[in-house]
């Protein structure tokens, strides 16, 4: 039963991130690894810290041979993943973790994207990969398009209040602050160490490229048109996302209704009442706390949603994913327990 994977883009964050949780997945095995820039270098050359591994070579994507692949992930920057994911065997099921195939409106791809889609009729038959409100539709697709991380922290936090009606649509803020892993592998001069560590801002600013996924799964849970504020914050941590949702509901009612929604999920933890999460409790997992705390405003509630934005936040949902793509325990691989301290 054990399943063929390939790798596209294993030399970035996120491709590091899938070898590490599929070394150990009992259903899976890599099969071909592809970082065209470092094609050739074995992968203890890349990454020193999988050096026990037994894996192939670095290589091209053209030079794959799809015979034995069942799945691909393609960990790839959003301007190249949608001519490499179309031109992959249609036998193969793809999960994209790039922005390429998340928008299902391609206009609005573009416009917030800046530039043109490239598989068009490829993104008609896209799966959005939030696991826990698409599983049905994620185990009946060839293609799947991984979560922006920022957008799945909030859309943990918020997506069953907006589907159950209990608080206002029109009232949301959303402040986060992410990680600098989030900003991938690739050198800028913004992401050295001297200018991140000792000190937080604000990016992505008037809008965020993730404020589009809000607007799209926010507006498909509530029924109609919902424009939120995200404000997005570089923290100096290398992992980590903690969204603080401030909304207009019951702050009781909203606790009981993520709390049965979120009862039966295997990753999604929501804490006592009161309680707010931590990026430090959810580390290197594939775990999602989710929290709630009245304000001293009467019907004002700020909901929290804390995850690691490598793992749950981007490959640990591609593993979950694929584990649902080809008919296999949901949660293999993946009760990894978060790293503390």
């Amino acid at each position: 039963m054990t399943k063929t994977v390939a790798i596209i883009g294993a030399s970035g964050y996120t491709g590091a991130e899938l070898i590490r949780l599929i070394a150990t997945h009992p259903d899976l095995e890599i099969g071909a690894l592809c970082a065209d820039r470092k094609a050739g270098m074995r992968l203890a050359e890349v990454f020193p810290h999988l050096r026990h591994l037994d894996l192939p070579e670095l290589t091209k994507v053209d030079t794959v041979d799809w015979s034995g692949i069942d799945l691909a992930f393609a960990a790839l920057p959003h301007g190249t993943s949608q001519q490499i994911v179309a031109a992959i065997p249609e036998r193969v099921k793809v999960i994209d973790l790039s922005a390429g195939f998340r928008l299902s409106d391609t206009a609005v791809y573009e416009r917030w994207y800046g530039d043109a889609h490239r598989a068009p009729e490829l993104q008609k038959t896209a799966v959005y990969g939030l696991s826990e409100f698409y599983r049905d539709d994620i185990r009946a697709a060839r293609l799947v398009a991984g979560t922006g991380c920022n957008a799945a922290t909030g859309m943990f936090a918020l997506l069953p209040l907006l589907q159950a009606g209990v608080i206002d649509p029109d009232e949301i803020i959303i402040d986060m602050v992410c990680g600098v892993s989030g900003a991938g592998r690739a050198a800028k001069e913004a992401m050295l160490h001297s200018e991140v560590s000792e000190g937080t801002h604000a990016y992505g600013l008037p809008q965020h490229r993730h404020t589009s996924e809000f607007d799209e799964q926010f507006g498909k849970a509530a029924g109609r048109p919902v424009e939120v504020t995200f404000t997005p914050h570089l923290m100096p941590a290398n992992r980590g996302i903690l969204a603080t949702c401030h909304v207009r509901g019951d702050a009781d009612e909203i606790h009981a209704t993520l709390a049965e929604r979120y009862g039966p999920e295997p990753f999604c933890e929501v804490l006592p009442m009161g309680e707010a999460p931590a990026t430090r409790h959810v580390r290197g997992s594939n775990f999602v706390h989710v929290g709630v705390v009245g304000d001293r405003r009467s019907g004002r509630v700020r909901v929290f949603a804390a995850l690691d934005n490598l793992t749950k936040g981007s490959s640990g949902q591609a593993v979950q994913n694929a584990n649902l793509m080809l008919g296999l325990d949901e949660t293999a691989g993946l009760m990894l327990a978060p790293l503390f301290p």
